[in-house]
């Protein structure tokens, strides 16, 4: 699997919006995803214009969810 094919697996029209970067279903961190899509084609353009994209993620449970490459931990969240 190629994390940064540009065509999309299969998997991941099944794919859910993680609202907290975890797996919705388990809590599973995306360390523990057995496959890893990045949509980098397609990326977004914050107002500080900063580019975020989709990260997807099939994790161990069978859940296959994404979340936006700001939200990861440790990236795009100020300290406050």
């Amino acid at each position: 699997m190629d994390a940064f094919a540009p065509i999309p697996p299969a998997w991941t029209k099944s794919a859910v919006h993680a609202f907290e970067f975890c797996c919705p279903s388990c809590g599973a961190s995306s360390r523990d995803a057995t496959e890893v899509w990045l949509n980098r084609r397609a990326p977004v353009y914050t107002e500080d214009h900063h580019r975020k994209w989709q990260e997807f993620y099939h994790c161990e449970c069978g859940c296959v969810w994404w979340g936006w490459s700001s939200d990861r931990e440790g990236r795009g969240k100020k300290e406050e």
